[in-house]
C-alpha cells in the first residue's frame, strides 16, 4: 500500500492551479445565466396559460354536452308532434354552472311524410358562440 507524501507545499501549488486567477463572476456568464433563466421562465409561464386555456374550453364543452344530453332526454320524454320543425327546450337550471348557456332544439321528419320518427338536434350556445351540437330521435309510441 502506498501512502502519500506529506508535502504541503504541492497542495497549495495544486489548488492555485485548480482555481485559475478569477475572483468572482464576469458580467458576461452572469447575463447569460439571467438570459437562459428568462427563456426557462417564458416557456414555464406560456405552458400554464396554455393549460388553464383548456381546462376552460374542457369545462364548458362538458357542460354544454350534459345540457344537451338532458335537453334531448327531455324533448323525448314529450308527447309527440306530428310535422314539428322546433320544440321548446326544458328550463335550464340557474346557478353559476349554467349562466350564459342556451339551448335550441330543432325536429325535422325522417321521412317525406312524417311517420311517426323525427330526427331532433340541439344545440347549445354559451354566451353567443354555438358550443355543441348532438342529434337524436323522436319516436311516436
Amino acid at each position: 500500500m502506498l501512502k502519500p507524501k506529506n508535502n504541503p507545499g504541492r497542495l497549495f501549488r495544486v489548488t492555485k492551479k485548480l482555481k485559475g486567477n478569477e475572483t468572482g463572476v464576469t458580467l458576461i456568464e452572469t447575463v447569460v445565466a439571467l438570459a437562459i433563466l428568462s427563456l426557462i421562465a417564458v416557456a414555464f409561464a406560456s405552458g400554464l396559460a396554455t393549460a388553464a386555456k383548456a381546462t376552460i374550453i374542457a369545462d364548458e364543452q362538458a357542460t354544454a354536452e350534459s345540457l344537451a344530453r338532458s335537453q334531448i332526454e327531455y324533448v323525448k320524454a314529450l308527447d309527440y308532434v306530428y310535422d314539428a320543425t322546433e320544440y321548446s327546450p326544458a328550463p335550464i337550471p340557474d346557478g353559476e354552472d349554467y349562466s350564459g348557456y342556451s339551448a335550441m332544439i330543432d325536429a325535422e321528419p325522417l321521412h317525406d311524410t312524417d311517420d311517426g320518427i323525427q330526427k331532433i338536434a340541439v344545440t347549445i350556445e354559451h354566451n353567443d358562440k354555438q358550443v355543441i351540437t348532438l342529434e337524436g330521435y323522436k319516436l311516436d309510441r
